[in-house]
């Protein structure tokens, strides 16, 4: 396999740090992949589009990056798998013989979009999706599983770091999914968890409705969630026409990744 590398937390060195062409157009692939129902918007053509819609672009001039992150990068990791064929009715006759492809995301996918959904909602869902799909991994992963209920934020968190982790190729796979990977890692904001979640367990219950308080005040109103707008919900006719690729939107902007460096 040519040396593929998931480029999902790639940004420009200088200037603003902003996540690369490339970094954008995997995110986006994954995005709409996650979301998208409709075969015919999980062709490479259809991605394309949407990520067209997304950019304000022109689909045939995002198309060639499309296929060549498919075919270089998340089809040979494994990010992304090939579901069926749509047949065409018109066109080269070798294409409507053999159908045109569309595509879902594998088990390491879905992995890969928990670590980059923005919405709480989405969070526990893409969570929920990877964990009923595994079996066989340690008990580390199913407190996660536990936790990824009763905590999204902090799940998709640690999620991030491992998924970071694998881009960097400090890890060597996303399976089995074992946190004690994490050990090959230097991150403060585990340590920081911890020292606060063993503090948190040994105080009153004044100091704990006080530590809650403290929190809530920093936070300030409607961040506690740490989302971008519900991609989930119902929304605008021109919302809902969009799609896919409105998530996209949502999914691969250049917000806080504090949680992969």
């Amino acid at each position: 396999m040519k040396d593929a590398r998931l480029s999902i937390f790639s940004r420009f060195k200088t200037g603003s740090r902003r996540l690369t062409g490339e970094a954008r157009r995997q995110r986006a692939i994954i995005a709409i992949l996650a979301v998208q129902t409709n075969p015919t918007g999980r062709t490479r053509t259809g991605i394309a589009r949407q990520v067209a819609d997304v950019e304000n672009s022109v689909w045939k001039n995002v198309y060639s990056g499309i296929f060549r992150d498919l075919d270089e990068v998340l089809l040979p990791m494994r990010i992304v798998e090939e579901e069926g064929r749509m047949p065409l009715k018109r066109g080269p006759k070798a294409l409507q013989e053999m159908g045109v492809p569309y595509y879902r995301l594998t088990r390491e996918g879905v992995l890969v979009a928990a670590s980059l959904v923005h919405d709480t909602k989405q969070k526990r869902r893409m969570l929920k999706t990877f964990f009923a799909t595994g079996s066989g991994e340690d008990g580390n992963a199913a407190m996660l599983k536990r936790l990824s209920e009763a905590s999204p934020l902090f799940a998709s968190h640690v999620v991030r770091l491992y998924v970071n982790a694998f881009c960097e190729r400090k890890i060597d796979s996303l399976l089995p999914f074992e946190l004690s990977k994490l050990r090959r890692i230097e991150d403060y904001s585990l340590a920081m968890h911890r020292e606060l979640l063993a503090a948190f367990a040994g105080f009153s219950k004044g100091d704990r409705d006080g530590t809650i308080g403290l929190l809530d005040e920093t936070i300030g109103t409607g961040a506690g969630a740490g989302s971008a707008p519900d991609g989930a919900g119902g929304g605008s006719g021109s919302r809902a026409k969009k799609g896919g690729a409105e998530r996209a939107e949502d999914w691969t902007g250049d917000g806080d990744d504090s949680g992969a460096r």
